[in-house]
C-alpha cells in the first residue's frame, strides 16, 4: 500500500496508508517521537496492515523537543487541535499501549474528536510495576546508561527467564538508543500520573477495552475496571496473552473493526 508521512499540528509526526474511513491509532510507549523506521516499523505494520485494509489508518506519534512538566492534559490537547484541524469531524481512534493511556485523556477532556474508542493494552491508570520499569528505563537513558533490561518485569513472568532476558536486554541496548532521550523521559514522567478513575464516567464515545489475561504490565482487573467505569463499554479479554502479543493476536484486526462498523455500542463480553 502507498504510504504518505508527514506532521500534523504541533509537530506530531504521522504516517498513513490503506483506505476507507480514518481510524487514527494513537502508537504504544517509542523510544523516539518520530514516525518509525527498520524493525521497528516492520513490527508496527505487521499489527496495523489487517486494519488498513479496510481503514485508511493514521499513525500518530507525540510531538518531538517534548518538554520538561508536560502532561497528559498537555499532550491530549494537542492531539484534540491537531485532530480537528486535520479532519475537521470525530473520527475512531485506537490507543495501544500508552497510546491508550493518552486515548482515554482524550476521549475523557475533548469528546468532539472521538466517534468510537478502542483501548488496547492499556486501562485507567499504570500498575506500580510498570511505573517503576518506565522510571527506571527511561531515568537510566536519559543519564546515558543502559535501561532496556529494567523492562524485563513487565516482559516475563518466570523468574529463570527474567534472569536469562536481563543479559540480553543489558547487551542489545546500544541498538534501542533514541534520537532524544528527553522526549522518552518526558513523557514517561507524564505517564506516571496518569489516572482518569474519576473521568471515565464522562466518556460519551462507545468504547472497546481489549486486554491479554496474562498482560503484566497491567491486570484484568485494571481492563474490567476500565470498560465498567465507561457508560456502555465493552471489554474483550484474550486468554493466555500478555502485554506485545495482545496485538498480534489473529482476532486483533477482527475485533475493532467489527466493534466500529457494529450500529450499536455492544454489551459487556469476556472470552
Amino acid at each position: 500500500m502507498d504510504m504518505i508521512e508527514g506532521t500534523m499540528e504541533h509537530a506530531l509526526p504521522f504516517y498513513s496508508f490503506g483506505a476507507g474511513e480514518p481510524l487514527v491509532v494513537l502508537r504504544w510507549f517509542t523510544v523516539d517521537h518520530a514516525n518509525p523506521h527498520g524493525l521497528e516499523r516492520h513490527a508496527e505494520l505487521r499489527v496495523l496492515s489487517p486494519l488498513a485494509a479496510h481503514r485508511e489508518v493514521f499513525a500518530i506519534n507525540r510531538a518531538p523537543d517534548m518538554p520538561a512538566g508536560t502532561t497528559m492534559s498537555d499532550i491530549a490537547r494537542e492531539h484534540a487541535e491537531a485532530l480537528d484541524a486535520f479532519f475537521g469531524k470525530p473520527v475512531d481512534v485506537l490507543g495501544m499501549s500508552s497510546g491508550g493511556s493518552l486515548a482515554l485523556q482524550l476521549a475523557a477532556e475533548h469528546p468532539r474528536v472521538v466517534r468510537r474508542l478502542v483501548i488496547a493494552g492499556a486501562a485507567y491508570t499504570l500498575t506500580e510495576q510498570t511505573r517503576d520499569a518506565q522510571r527506571d528505563y527511561t531515568a537510566a537513558i536519559a543519564a546515558g546508561k543502559r535501561g532496556a533490561h529494567h523492562q524485563v518485569p513487565i516482559t516475563v513472568r518466570n523468574p529463570l527467564l527474567q534472569t536469562l532476558l536481563t543479559p540480553i536486554l543489558w547487551l542489545s541496548d546500544p541498538l534501542l538508543r533514541p534520537e532524544n532521550p528527553l522526549d522518552m523521559l518526558h513523557f514517561a514522567q507524564a505517564e506516571d500520573t496518569f489516572d482518569v478513575a474519576d473521568r471515565l464516567a464522562t466518556i460519551t464515545a462507545p468504547t472497546l477495552v481489549i486486554g491479554g489475561a496474562d498482560d503484566l504490565a497491567y491486570t484484568p482487573e485494571l481492563f474490567q475496571a476500565t470498560a465498567d467505569g465507561i457508560p456502555g463499554g465493552r471489554l474483550i479479554s484474550y486468554p493466555g496473552t500478555g502485554h506485545m502479543s495482545t496485538f498480534s493476536s489473529k482476532r486483533f484486526a477482527t475485533d475493532i473493526l467489527e466493534f466500529l462498523d457494529a450500529p450499536g455500542s455492544g454489551a459487556d463480553e469476556v472470552d
